[in-house]
């Protein structure tokens, strides 16, 4: 490769950007403004790489468990959204080239358990991820139950016009 960054990960999807800054607000403790979450996500957009940005999601996908969990104070409707965005992002970076796609498998994990347990108001769902050793699996029930859930229902897939492509990353 030459001496020029790798700019493939910008074109994946605008929904983080759009989405998350307000989301991400609400669930920092104490609340933050929007408009700093906003341009935090700008600079990593402008200025970062597809390591920082996965690194950003990484610290979206802790805020989402923690509420998800319990473990620590936010708008549970704001970890939904976030949760939900994030894992769609990770979802497609199947098609990208590199390994970010093996990397964010434990945060996608995590994801779908917080997803679960956000949705029906179990808290115990995505501590029991997280008591997995850390995988994320937890039992076979848990593991079907989310199959089914993620799968079976379709309430994580995120329509996505083609219009809003078109422009890609402002």
């Amino acid at each position: 490769m030459s001496g020029r960054r790798s700019l493939v990960w910008l074109g994946l999807t605008p929904e983080p950007e759009r989405e998350l800054p307000s989301n991400v607000a609400a669930l920092r403790s104490p609340p933050t403004a929007s408009a700093v979450e906003y341009r935090r996500v700008q600079r990593l957009i402008l200025h970062g790489s597809e390591r920082s940005w996965l690194r950003y999601l990484a610290e979206v996908t802790e805020l989402v468990t923690g509420v998800a969990t319990g473990t620590r104070p936010g708008d549970r409707r704001a970890a939904l959204l976030a949760a939900e965005v994030v894992l769609d992002h990770h979802r497609m970076l199947i098609g990208l080239p590199g390994s970010a796609y093996a990397r964010t498998a434990r945060q996608r994990d995590a994801l779908e358990s917080a997803l679960h347990s956000l949705r029906t108001g179990d808290a115990d769902a995505a501590g029991r991820a997280d008591d997995a050793g850390g995988t994320g699996h937890g039992s076979d029930v848990s593991r079907a139950r989310r199959a089914r859930g993620a799968h079976g229902s379709g309430d994580t897939a995120r329509s996505h016009d083609a219009t809003s492509h078109l422009g890609g990353h402002a």
